[in-house]
């Protein structure tokens, strides 16, 4: 006598593209995440901004007779250099909807400053001390330094920006001094130019 409980029981079919789905999911799910645990506010065209300011000061400080005054021109460009990117990271990070201080925009601020700081406390005894050459290798390996340790927290090209100008420092400290205003240029020109216009295509302006 025919019972159904003697059927085979039928394999289970896969719903079509419920796996596809699944890892669509996961992927969104993932890259989500990294999105709200990197500081995305890093500026591309402000990085340019500032980079071009580092090529016009190294023309006139290449022109300066004094090292009082080849000192004031960078000291200037820096204050106009930060100017831009407070200026342009605040505008992308308002367009983005990222908060600048909590979160990733926190650590990333926490990061950054205590390199720069000791840069800046660093220059006064070195000029006190007659070490004027020894500015530029110093500034370019602080200034890397706080990119690579703020980059932590943004997106992966920031660290590399970072580790790129950290290197440009540390040939600097061991070349002629004539060349200082070279390194400088190289450094806070033509690679804060390159690294700002990859982040503005990769990550937006």
């Amino acid at each position: 006598m025919f019972s159904p409980e003697r059927l085979p029981p039928r394999p289970i079919r896969e719903v079509p593209g419920l796996h596809d789905r699944a890892l669509d999911n996961l992927r969104f799910i993932r890259e989500t995440m990294e999105r709200a645990s990197s500081f995305t506010a890093v500026p591309g065209w402000g990085g340019v901004g500032m980079g071009v300011t580092a090529l016009i000061a190294s023309g006139i400080a290449a022109r300066q007779r004094s090292g009082d005054a080849w000192l004031g021109v960078w000291l200037v460009a820096a204050l106009i250099a930060v100017g831009i990117g407070a200026w342009a990271t605040d505008r992308k990070a308002r367009r983005n909807g990222v908060a600048l201080f909590s979160g990733p925009g926190r650590k990333f601020a926490l990061s950054l400053l205590p390199p720069l700081l000791a840069g800046a406390l660093l220059t006064g005894p070195l000029y006190r001390a007659g070490l004027l050459t020894v500015l530029p290798p110093m500034w370019l390996l602080c200034y890397g330094t706080a990119v690579v340790t703020g980059g932590a927290f943004s997106v992966p090209i920031v660290p590399v920006m970072g580790a790129s100008i950290m290197m440009l420092g540390a040939v600097a400290s061991f070349c002629p001094a004539s060349w200082s205003n070279w390194f400088m240029a190289a450094g806070f020109g033509g690679l804060q130019i390159l690294f700002g216009f990859l982040i503005a295509r990769r990550h937006g302006g």
